[in-house]
């Protein structure tokens, strides 16, 4: 039997089964680390600039960028719930629903403010930037649990859609907002046609924000929840990506850093979600920041 050298098929074969295996043992002991109620539901994700205008709202779009990267990398599905585009550059807000084994489990690891450092490409002056977003996660609770939601505690606005969707965005009233007043939480959903489905989309996530301020009160975690609910500024950051004058990204909860932005950019975030989700420290820190 001739011997096979690095270069022949069986070699290219051998070498790429065993690195499907590894990879399968890895996904596996990452998902035993998911044992929280919720960690097996579907997430939905929000994206907020913070204070900075075009600066800020561009690194919200890279975020944006970042994680649908990541959902394709997990083969997971990612659904466009809402997409507010900025004036200039990047977004003012993007809900994103993510469908996938353990998609909440994995993402509520990302929830808080991400700071990123940069030359700024807005600046004339070509000088250093600090721009801060805050991503929210909630488990996708619908047809699971009952979240009891009073007519006359909501209103209900309908508008024309803006930004990315086709020229019927601007035609019709489709896109729908919704007012939950008790709580001041307000969601908007515009990415489907109808203005039902809209409607829809948009009580699926005034069901989960509602769930999870529900669960934050149960297990009287809210002085907890207060300490961690920081505003979107300096020193407030989960993690730091800087681009200049060195490359890092750093998660400050974890210590984990490494120095490939690009690929942590194009959606390489399992390190830093597996080591939070290894840190006994957060084990129950199961709260949407």
């Amino acid at each position: 039997m001739p011997e096979l050298d690095d270069t022949s098929d069986d070699a290219r074969e051998i070498e790429k089964t065993f690195g499907e295996l590894v990879t399968e043992i890895e996904n596996f002991e990452f998902s035993s680390l998911l044992s929280g109620p919720d960690d097996f539901r579907d997430a939905i994700v929000t994206i907020h600039p913070g204070a900075g205008g075009t600066e800020s709202q561009d690194w919200a779009d890279m975020l944006f960028r970042m994680y649908n990267r990541w959902t394709e990398r997990k083969q997971f599905t990612a659904e466009l719930m809402d997409y507010q585009p900025g004036e200039e550059a990047g977004l003012k807000s993007a809900t994103l629903k993510v469908k996938g084994e353990f998609a909440y489990g994995f993402l509520k690891a990302e929830s808080g403010v991400h700071r990123l450092v940069r030359i700024s490409p807005f600046d004339a002056a070509s000088r250093r930037h600090t721009s801060f977003v805050s991503v929210h996660v909630y488990p996708v609770v619908e047809g699971n649990i009952e979240i009891e939601v009073k007519d006359e505690d909501i209103r209900v606005d309908t508008f024309r859609a803006s930004g990315a969707g086709g020229q019927h965005v601007n035609k019709t009233s489709s896109a729908v907002r919704i007012t939950h007043n008790p709580s001041g939480i307000v969601v908007t959903c515009q990415s489907e046609r109808s203005q039902h489905k809209n409607k829809e989309a948009a009580f699926t996530v005034l069901q989960a924000r509602l769930y999870q301020l529900k669960k934050e009160e149960e297990a009287k975690k809210m002085d907890k929840f207060e300490k961690a609910k920081k505003k979107i500024e300096w020193g407030s950051q989960i993690r730091s990506y800087v681009f200049h004058p060195y490359n890092m990204v750093k998660d400050h909860r974890t210590s984990v850093e490494t120095s490939g932005v690009q690929a942590v950019m194009d959606g390489d975030i399992d390190r830093f979600i597996q080591a939070y989700l290894s840190d006994p420290a957060f084990k129950e820190d199961d709260v949407a920041t």
